[in-house]
């Protein structure tokens, strides 16, 4: 099983995650669980290097293992917001629809955004 602990700030806003463990979905190079949720971490960490006002730490010490802590300024709140609320709802989605396979904890109170569907 692949759990995922995620922290969030006073604002909600992401500042640290953790993925450790194996899905055991699937053999090695076609597990969709893992598959996702290595795409999702490997996203964040991309999308969080180099933004003004994003400052991260994290490694990946051993396949199945991961984590980051993030600190922002004014400057990269807005920007930390949505790449953060991204990445829990992928996160949570993969979670919803194999929970024997990917359990997710989060330290603090996250909100979904409403989202209006577009027609």
């Amino acid at each position: 099983m692949i759990q995922v602990d995620v922290a969030l700030d006073a604002a909600g806003l992401l500042s640290s995650c953790r993925v450790s463990g194996h899905a055991g979905a699937g053999k090695r190079g076609d597990d969709v669980v893992c598959a996702a949720v290595s795409v999702l971490s490997r996203a964040l960490v991309r999308a969080l290097a180099g933004k003004r006002g994003v400052t991260f730490r994290g490694d990946m010490p051993e396949q199945g293992n991961f984590w980051v802590e993030v600190e922002y300024t004014s400057e990269g709140r807005d920007f930390l917001a949505g790449a953060g609320s991204f990445f829990i709802e992928g996160i949570l989605s993969v979670s919803a629809e194999f929970p024997k396979h990917c359990k997710v904890t989060i330290d603090g109170c996250f909100k979904s955004p409403d989202i209006e569907a577009a027609t």
